[in-house]
């Protein structure tokens, strides 16, 4: 099962912004802050992310377990100044401002046990891994606004400058404040990918 197919309305919309409600999804997360180009605790974050997806998806032992592809990185972004991803157009030149919060999405059969039990399968593999700083939550957007930004992640903000647009032409206000976040989710590897046709999905919570 490949989430990305079978909820293609989350994770594939058009280059034009559309209005979307998000339901309850459970997620693998750890927050942190600083420049993901140059951040240890970023890159420490996203190998601990994976490690557990795949420590998880390689159990077939688990009750309620499928078959299934780990789902793309995700990220929560905000700035520690209490600025906020609207639709200024500016480019964020100190990106150490970054405070951000990683995702993988787990199939539903992921309980807090299961979480435990991939952790200690993980800490045997790569025991310099701090497990500490990864929680299994819970996480329910609600009302969004979302668009497929093509291109590299420096250009972003021009593609938020049309989702902005697009929210305020609909009647809707951004509702940026809480756990209601700059949402990204990344479709496309970095390492192996042109940044021209890098293809990342751009979401505004909204009211």
């Amino acid at each position: 099962m490949d989430y990305k197919k079978t909820e293609k309305q989350f994770y594939l919309p058009k280059t034009t912004p559309q209005v979307i409600d998000i339901p309850e999804m459970t997620f693998l997360a750890v927050a942190g802050k600083g420049d993901p180009n140059t951040s240890e605790a970023y890159a420490a974050a996203i190998q601990t992310l994976y490690g557990l997806s795949y420590a998880i998806r390689m159990n077939k032992t688990l009750p309620g377990y499928f078959a299934y592809v780990v789902p793309p990185l995700e990220g929560l972004w905000t700035l520690d100044d209490g600025g906020a991803f609207t639709g200024g157009g500016q480019a964020i030149v100190d990106k150490g401002q970054f405070l951000w919060t990683m995702m993988i999405r787990q199939p539903n059969f992921v309980t807090p046990e299961i979480f435990e039990n991939a952790k200690q399968v993980l800490a045997k593999k790569k025991p310099q891994l701090d497990l500490s700083a990864v929680r299994l939550e819970k996480l329910t957007e609600g009302l969004c606004a979302q668009v497929m930004h093509i291109g590299p992640y420096d250009d972003e903000p021009a593609t938020i400058v049309t989702l902005s647009e697009f929210v305020k032409a609909s009647g809707y206000q951004e509702d940026l404040a809480g756990h209601r976040r700059h949402h990204e989710i990344y479709l496309s590897d970095p390492r192996k990918t042109a940044p021209e046709k890098l293809k990342t999905v751009i979401r505004h919570p909204i009211k």
